[in-house]
């Protein structure tokens, strides 16, 4: 068994992020997954670039972030709108055990290819929509993306700085992480299908959409508006409920403080020299320092000045308070810990060479992820999965002549 999910059989109809992220977790554990894309075009992340990925030839191919979702893939081209094409997914369907899209709401069932209609070919076909706004609701055939969920869902509203500090104002975090999160989210929904499935022998279909995600997401800022009624507010990286906790600047840069409790705030302070405000009234505790903020962190920052980034790094680790380098991307896989972790893998590639990826944060002590197959060229398991299904070379090439693969 090479891995968790071991003789899965997932069909990826899925593009751009949330939903390659999800597929992309299920062939990490091991599911065979089959991308189905458009012919001569693919998924749209394919030219969302520069940066390209270059071949081993030299000659650029596919765009970077193409790379980031779609590993241990295998690809096939397929025109499911031609009566051709949609025979060959239906039996691929008959064969699957996950089907995974992100279509806009109603736009499969044309086809005869939504939830309803599919599980008449496939009863235990656990099926994944992955929307905007969800299969209800009034906004249900609206498109939805990432950064206009992160408006609309209200990350924004607590992102940036506050409107009256110079270059405030609502912004969008630096990854799509509503994306992202909606492909964990569209995993975990998938694996819990999986499991039901073995009590019912029933598939079902998974409705799971970006701004519920969103919603769901606010955590600890959605709580303390649904119990106090108070609306949060912008404060750059600063915490709401928690005081130091926010980026310093020191005699070189920046770093990252994040005091935690009460015992560390005393650890720093008498690491800082100012012991004393930890006895202060006023600071000795998080609620009063958090009620007393603007008092308590010039009087940090004044402290932070003194030393470098190296310095309070280290003072950090021998006196136990959280404290590090807010670091570039470049500093994160140069760092000693992530090596360590294996979070940066080589994946070997005949049209690439070999791949540099980010790798799963997931670790198996008995189904191991492996990292051997890349994220695949377009189209390039198209006659290996049609030959699986039991389709003849010559009907395969009839299929191509006509376009429907």
């Amino acid at each position: 068994m090479s891995g968790a999910l071991n003789g899965v059989v997932v069909l990826d109809l899925s593009r751009i992020l949330a939903g390659p992220w999800s597929t992309q977790n299920l062939a990490d554990l091991g599911a065979d997954v089959i991308k189905v894309e458009r012919p001569g075009k693919g998924d749209d992340t394919r030219a969302w670039g520069p940066p390209f990925v270059n071949t081993a030839e030299g000659e650029p191919r596919d765009a970077a972030y193409y790379f980031c979702a779609n590993r241990g893939k295998r690809s096939i081209t397929l025109d499911f709108t031609q009566p051709e094409g949609k025979k060959v997914l239906l039996e691929l369907v008959a064969k699957a055990d996950i089907l995974v899209e992100n279509y806009k709401f109603g736009g499969l069932k044309k086809y005869g290819l939504d939830y309803d209609s599919l599980a008449k070919v496939n009863p235990k076909l656990i099926y994944c929509s992955i929307t905007g706004f969800g299969h209800t609701g009034p906004y249900a055939e609206r498109p939805g993306y990432d950064a206009l969920i992160q408006a609309m869902g209200g990350l924004m509203s607590i992102t940036g700085e506050p409107d009256t500090v110079p270059g405030g104002g609502p912004q969008k975090v630096g990854v799509a992480v509503v994306d992202i999160l909606t492909g964990l989210y569209a995993t975990s929904a998938i694996l819990a299908a999986l499991y039901a499935r073995t009590q019912t022998g029933q598939g079902q279909h998974i409705d799971v959409a970006l701004l519920d995600v969103q919603v769901a997401s606010l955590a600890n800022q959605a709580s303390n508006y649904l119990l106090s009624g108070k609306v949060p507010g912008r404060l750059g990286s600063a915490h709401p409920s928690i005081v130091p906790y926010q980026p310093f600047q020191c005699a070189d840069g920046y770093v990252m403080l994040a005091i935690g409790n009460d015992t560390q705030f005393k650890a720093f302070c008498e690491t800082a020299g100012c012991g004393g405000l930890a006895e202060d009234e006023r600071f000795s505790t998080n609620a009063q320092r958090v009620a007393n903020r603007d008092q308590l962190v010039p009087l940090l920052q004044e402290r932070m000045l003194l030393k470098t980034i190296d310095q309070w790094c280290r003072l950090a680790i021998e006196n136990g308070f959280p404290c590090g380098p807010i670091n570039t991307i470049d500093r994160v896989f140069d760092d000693p810990h992530v090596q360590a972790r294996h979070m940066r893998v080589e994946v070997p590639s005949e049209t690439y060479g070999s791949l540099n990826l980010v790798a799963s944060p997931m670790k198996f002590s008995g189904t191991p992820i492996e990292y051997t197959t890349p994220p695949p060229t377009l189209g390039q398991h198209t006659e290996q999965v049609l030959g699986e299904l039991g389709i003849d070379a010559q009907t395969i090439e009839s299929l191509k002549k006509a376009g429907a693969v």
